[in-house]
């Protein structure tokens, strides 16, 4: 008797642990999801395929890839920053697609780039013969360097956007190229390590300011909180960074 006292007792204990457990990751998918940043109309419109661009879902993410003609080297593939739905960069994409190029977004687990490493492994896999950089925004940013360090071989370069290589992504013994593009008006970077963990940068890295922009217009997203007011358009600043990676592809080719 006392037994089955017992495991009712525990089977009660259990239930109450189960439900809980259930609550709290309930909880945490709400409030990812009420601080996670979404889209603006041109990002969203920027993911529709046209005569331009293919856009096309796959399995780890979307690819971006020029219609009616090939695509020409290097591919890229792209980690979103931090809470930001993968979406809010396709203008970045589309425009990097229309100027020849296939583009991967990765999607993150709970927008997190901490939980998704090594997603750049399947867009890698679609074309193994080819080449690829990989590059990301802010937290993004940072766990592509992470990837980087790991698959250095499989890499002709890395590229920052308002972000940085930190201890566990450091490239400073690689032979890969860099590119880290900032905006002057950025109030979300942690500046102070931004300036310190240059020192895990490759040695062929390309440094780009973009007066006036922010944090929240290397995407599509809106104004993110802590940034400061840009002073200069979206649509600028998406100029100012493709350019930036227009160069850069190009001294990779020399």
């Amino acid at each position: 008797m006392k037994t089955a006292q017992r495991m009712s007792r525990w089977k009660k204990i259990l239930i109450w642990i189960s439900v809980v457990v259930v609550a709290l990751v309930v909880g945490l998918f709400v409030y990812l999801s009420s601080v996670t940043y979404s889209p603006s109309e041109q990002a969203e419109a920027a993911m529709q395929s046209d005569g331009q661009v293919l856009v096309t879902e796959v399995k780890q993410g979307y690819r971006f890839e020029p219609q009616g003609t090939e695509a020409v080297e290097p591919n890229i593939v792209f980690y979103p920053g931090g809470l930001v739905e993968p979406s809010s960069y396709s203008p970045l994409a589309r425009t990097m697609a229309e100027h020849g190029h296939r583009v991967y977004i990765a999607k993150m687990p709970l927008n997190l780039a901490i939980f998704g490493l090594n997603k750049a492994d399947s867009f890698i896999a679609e074309h193994p013969d080819e080449a690829y950089v990989i590059g990301g925004h802010s937290l993004g940013g940072a766990f592509a360097s992470r990837y980087a360090a790991e698959h250095a071989d499989q890499l002709e370069g890395i590229f920052y956007l308002a972000s940085y290589a930190d201890d566990g992504g450091s490239l400073k013994d690689t032979n890969l190229s860099a590119l880290q593009i900032t905006g002057s008006n950025d109030g979300v970077l942690n500046w102070e390590e931004w300036e310190k963990t240059k020192t895990n940068l490759p040695k062929d890295t390309t440094f780009v300011s973009i007066d006036g922009g922010n944090h929240g217009q290397f995407g599509s997203y809106g104004m993110q909180k802590g940034d400061r007011t840009p002073e200069i358009t979206e649509d600028e600043q998406l100029k100012q960074v493709v350019q930036a990676l227009d160069n850069w592809f190009n001294s990779l080719n020399k």
